[in-house]
């Protein structure tokens, strides 16, 4: 029998706000509308919008074909002695097979950096066994595009025909699908066109990569397909509606972050996922929610969160958490999906567009079509770290990086947040993330941490277009090694920094500080970071 989906509200007082809220809600059958497909959810101006981005509260159904298909070409390449999956994919095409297969224990190699190094570390397994899945809606996600150049090129010159081992997955009619059939590529999945990426884990997005690295996904179909009998009932009990009831009325009250942990579900990673839904689905019109993915109940910014934050745990008894959800992750998914649309409404957004995520990859191009071998001048050097500082918020007696994060935190306004963005590799480098909770810490304000550019697909729409109280700190790293893009005029390395210099452009035209810290000996330079951030809260 499967697990149900619930939604636990702990705070009483929580509780009683958003009761009202969850039957109004009931009352207006937004719940069964929405199965429906009801494009009118979201008001007029949403509707062009919306019609075309609802398919996925039927996909437990409509996906099934692609179980079968999935498992048979899986079959094929283990027949031939190809079993290990390395996916290329942005956003929802990486966050949820991510988290799929985590949570199922098997191997998957997720690339969403533009990191040379961690994309060297990708390349050097072995070839001879692996599979390359890209996924992407239109094939021009410059980040996908590149792994795909690169690891035909590798495959080439390894002697395998890199057409059998290109697997792809994108939206009927893309140029990716035109692209795919001239190059003759193993396999093209066409995923809903009617699903948008964050709203995609259930597709052919999710379920490819996930099903050939061995998770169950008929399993997780089946999760999903219990939890849509009871997210579809116009009932003020119903687990979505009790959520976005929650979220809305905690956001009311100022309670505009959603602080997330697990303890015990065996969910793996599930933050990470629901970061980009909640964050893309609603930070936009000055207003929205900000997910805050956080390393346990005991976390700076979960056991003391204030009065701007609401504490979500996903697992039933999370100790410190305003509410829990819980459920098995197929039906996690679809709950966490109805209740952020239903959350859009609440607060009279259209949760199915991203209006600003298009600006950093604008400014990102732009320094790419213009490329100049003049590095950028910092304010100034501390030991292995340069400092950059748009704007008049660095004071010009500032001399040493203590003294830059000293100022950026006094840049922050009250309730603001601040977000640490690391454009490193996720796997060397990955004790940068150990900065979260030190700086949560000493700032006192909730803090986010994301590793660049995957962040860019998800919570960089929120920094633009959601609540503008944010402080941003950017880690940028020179590189050992460097990897060229065929056809392409440009490395990985200066693609890397030219995101990260894009986004940054971006946000402080917005009027955002933005202080970017570049370790130019990478493993000294984090080292340095840490000690002058511990240094601050001295």
């Amino acid at each position: 029998m499967t697990e149900q989906i619930s939604v636990e509200i702990v705070h009483s007082g929580l509780n009683a706000e958003a009761g009202p809220l969850a039957a109004q809600l009931a009352e207006e059958q937004v719940a069964s509308k929405l199965t429906a497909q009801d494009p009118t959810l979201w008001g007029p101006e949403a509707e062009p919008e919306s019609a075309i981005r609802l398919s996925w509260t039927t996909l437990h159904e409509t996906s099934r074909p692609l179980v079968a298909e999935i498992l048979a070409l899986r079959a094929d390449l283990h027949a031939e002695g190809v079993d290990r999956v390395v996916l290329a994919g942005m956003g929802g095409s990486s966050l949820a097979p991510e988290v799929i297969c985590q949570t199922a224990g098997v191997a998957l190699v997720v690339l969403d950096t533009t990191d040379p190094g961690q994309v060297a570390d990708a390349l050097a397994g072995d070839l001879s066994r692996t599979v390359l899945v890209v996924s992407s809606k239109s094939g021009g996600t410059v980040e996908t595009d590149s792994h795909r150049r690169i690891f035909a090129k590798a495959f080439a010159a390894n002697g395998i025909e890199a057409a059998r081992r290109i697997v792809v997955v994108t939206d009927p009619g893309s140029p990716f699908e035109q692209l795919s059939a001239e190059q003759g590529y193993r396999k093209v999945f066409l995923a809903d066109p009617h699903v948008g990426g964050r709203y995609s884990a259930l597709t052919a997005f999710g379920l490819v990569p996930a099903g050939l690295a061995g998770a169950d996904i008929g399993g997780l179909l089946d999760e999903a397909a219990a939890a849509a009998t009871v997210l579809s009932q116009d009932s003020a009990d119903n687990p979505a509606l009790r959520l976005a009831a929650a979220f809305g009325a905690a956001h009311a009250r100022g309670a505009e972050k959603v602080v997330l942990t697990d303890t015990g579900s065996g969910i793996k990673g599930f933050g990470d996922w629901a970061e980009q839904l909640v964050a893309e689905s609603t930070g936009k019109n000055g207003t929205g929610l900000l997910p805050v993915a956080v390393e346990s109940p005991d976390a700076a910014g979960f056991a003391d969160a204030g009065e701007d934050a609401t504490t979500v745990g996903i697992a039933p008894g999370t100790p410190n958490a305003q509410l829990t959800t819980s459920g098995p992750l197929g039906g996690l998914f679809l709950l966490w999906e109805y209740a952020t649309a239903v959350a859009g409404r609440v607060l009279g957004i259209n949760p199915f567009d991203q209006p600003d995520v298009e600006a950093a990859k604008k400014a990102a191009r732009a320094l790419l079509d213009a490329p100049t071998s003049t590095p950028a001048t910092p304010s100034f050097v501390d030991g292995a770290v340069e400092v950059h500082a748009a704007g008049d918020w660095l004071p010009a007696e500032a001399a040493t990086v203590a003294d830059a994060v000293r100022a950026l935190v006094a840049a922050l306004p009250k309730h603001g947040y601040l977000s640490v963005q690391a454009y490193l590799d996720r796997l060397d480098d990955a004790s940068a993330v150990v900065l979260r909770p030190v700086l949560a810490v000493v700032t006192g304000v909730q803090t986010t941490f994301g590793w660049g550019p995957r962040f860019l697909h998800s919570t960089g729409q929120y920094h633009k277009g959601g609540h503008q109280n944010g402080a941003f700190l950017q880690l940028t790293g020179a590189n050992e090694q460097d990897l060229e893009v065929p056809d392409r005029p440009y490395t990985l390395s200066v693609l890397q920094l030219a995101q990260a210099l894009g986004d940054g452009s971006v946000l402080a035209e917005h009027g955002r500080p933005v202080l970017r810290l570049h370790l130019t000996d990478r493993a000294a330079g984090l080292a340095q970071v840490v000690k002058a951030v511990q240094e601050v809260g001295e």
